[in-house]
């Protein structure tokens, strides 16, 4: 069941560049250590409803409802504009600055959370990835789905920290030039706003 090929295959996936690793960058970046870790905890936790979805053959009928799929689609793509904003205003959740102020843990696991959950291609991912590395004993593929999924969690919270702790370290390197600021709050504004546009293309 948990293979080098789905060691592998997971890691892969896991180490790609997507959403949630630009948000744990972008708190690395603009708050430190402390909140690039728990941006990563909440991009992590934000797999469960999904991985749940998977297991029990609701990404099945999210894959199927056409109406459902578009709905969660578009408050996603709502959702990363609005972090997109984020990242543009000054003082902003996602805004890189040298005075930014601490904020709650909750705020930064629930923002980094709801990335995954409103991301309705996630679910049938897991559809996809999983089944193919079970043993094919009916009796334990769902306690087989949720060990692997709870492995691909491991890794991805793993990856997670160490981009973060990467981001937070070149931190100080970076907040003494205000043009270097501008560039990063712009350049985080864009790849949302590019994610967003290309969730809104994404079918079921």
């Amino acid at each position: 069941m948990i293979s080098l090929q789905f060691l592998i295959t997971a890691f892969v996936v896991v180490i790609a560049p997507g959403t949630g690793v630009i948000y744990t960058l972008a708190l690395g970046l603009g708050q430190g250590r402390r909140a690039a870790l728990i941006a990563a905890l909440g991009c992590t936790l934000g797999i469960v409803p999904h991985l749940a979805a998977a297991i029990l053959g609701l990404a099945a009928v999210l894959h199927t409802s056409a109406l459902l799929f578009q709905i969660v689609k578009f408050a996603g793509v709502a959702y990363l504009l609005w972090l997109a904003y984020q990242a543009l205003k000054s003082g902003g959740a996602l805004s890189v600055s040298g005075d930014a102020q601490r904020q709650p843990a909750w705020a930064i696991a629930r923002r980094g959370a709801l990335i995954n959950i409103l991301n309705p291609k996630l679910s049938i991912f897991f559809l996809a990835l999983l089944p193919p590395f079970l043993s094919g004993n009916a009796a334990t593929a769902s306690v087989e789905m949720a060990t692997l999924g709870g492995i691909f969690m491991a890794m991805t919270f793993a990856v997670f920290v160490i981009y973060g702790v990467f981001a937070a370290a070149a931190r100080d390197f970076l907040l003494g030039s205000e043009r270097v600021m501008t560039w990063l709050n712009r350049s985080f504004a864009g790849i949302f706003t590019l994610l967003a546009g290309r969730l809104a293309l994404e079918k079921a």
